[in-house]
């Protein structure tokens, strides 16, 4: 399972890429594959204030329905709306066409305490 390197990642199984004050989030590509096949996800307004770890949403599979929490603090602003009418995307293309949200970070710095892909990696496999 290749780990994109420009990425970090949360030990809730959030990945996060950096754009500029903007942040890009969603669910790793180990994450989908323990959900399973993806059939609903729930996503926030855009305009929601988020705390760093506090849920956003949720992603429902075959199996379960797992909390999505806020790898960093900030404003939404932008959703994914693809997600509403094809949520399989999360299982097909969970790094580049199933982002989930967009933050406009409150703290930046906070990005330095998610994973780095290498550690990621060892979280996954233990």
């Amino acid at each position: 399972m290749a780990l994109p390197k420009e990425l970090r990642y949360s030990e809730e199984h959030e990945w996060v890429k950096v754009e500029g004050n903007t942040v890009r989030v969603g669910i790793t590509d180990f994450a989908q594959s323990e959900l399973g096949d993806i059939v609903f996800v729930e996503l926030p307004e855009v305009g929601t204030e988020l705390k760093v770890n506090e849920p956003f949403g949720s992603v429902e599979s075959v199996k379960t329905v797992s909390e999505l929490y806020a790898p960093i603090s900030g404003k939404v602003v932008a959703v994914n709306e693809e997600l509403n009418d094809s949520p399989e995307l999360v299982n097909e293309s969970p790094y580049e066409q199933a982002w989930m949200i967009e933050l406009e970070a409150t703290d930046l710095s906070e990005v330095e305490k998610l994973l780095t892909p290498e550690e990621y990696d060892k979280l996954i496999s233990e």
